[in-house]
């Protein structure tokens, strides 16, 4: 999206923000005044050790949670004045999720578990080209039993991107997988971010990850302490953690 000067506009500019859960001695102050922008089409990092605050901070700019102050626009929409709906009309146009469960329905197959977002989008993939884009068009008719840790996340991965979402957010994606079955996810989500030109934001304590980013985001104690940038990437097949 350009903003109205013509120039790119960052998909995501933060200011500020802070999310404490609780009130009182025992407050959570999992995200402690994050600042950050976002170029549009980047494949991101976010690395961070558990309990840092990287998921709230992901679970916020997905439009999964509110922040407790500061601000946050999505290109030039500031989501953090957005109502409920209006929240979910965002997730529903422009956010793609992954997680490190994949959350796939086991009555359904394949390609059935990406039709279930495929009806909900406005301008979706048809099913059988998101199975594709992932390398499981022949695995379309089998169901989640019959899959394994690593294609079923590959399904995950379909249905997130079959209804075009402009940002994929990924949460420890390869965390349950093995490493060589990881090196196959990570291959998909690079893939994505430069066939399709979404914007792909992975969390992960996997340092190695950080190989393969544009940008890398490090992440410590409810703030970003770190920006790198990579001047040259390297092929996920050539991951090693």
């Amino acid at each position: 999206m350009a903003s109205s000067s013509g120039t790119t506009a960052p998909v995501f500019h933060a200011a500020g923000i802070t999310k404490v859960y609780g009130t009182g001695p025992g407050a959570v102050r999992a995200l402690r005044g994050v600042d950050l922008e976002l170029p549009s089409g980047e494949l991101v990092v976010l690395l961070g050790a558990s309990g840092s605050g990287k998921s709230t901070l992901l679970n916020i700019l997905g439009g999964l949670d509110r922040a407790s102050s500061g601000s946050l626009h999505f290109y030039d929409q500031e989501l953090t004045s957005l109502s409920d709906s209006q929240l979910t009309q965002y997730r529903r146009r422009h956010v793609g999720f992954v997680f490190q469960s994949y959350n796939l329905m086991p009555s359904l197959t394949a390609e059935e578990n990406v039709e279930l977002v495929t009806e909900i989008a406005e301008q979706p993939l048809a099913p059988l080209e998101a199975l594709e884009l992932v390398g499981l068009r022949p695995r379309r008719e089998h169901f989640p039993a019959q899959l394994s840790g690593g294609e079923q996340q590959r399904v995950a991965i379909a249905r997130a991107i079959a209804k075009r979402p402009t940002v994929l957010f990924c949460d420890e994606p390869t965390g349950a997988l093995d490493s060589d079955t990881g090196r196959t996810v990570l291959r998909v989500l690079q893939d994505i971010n430069q066939d399709l030109g979404t914007s792909v934001l992975i969390i992960t304590h996997a340092a190695a990850t950080a190989a393969m980013a544009d940008r890398v985001l490090h992440f410590a104690d409810g703030r970003i302490r770190e920006v790198t940038l990579n001047a040259s990437k390297r092929p996920a097949e050539e991951i090693v953690w």
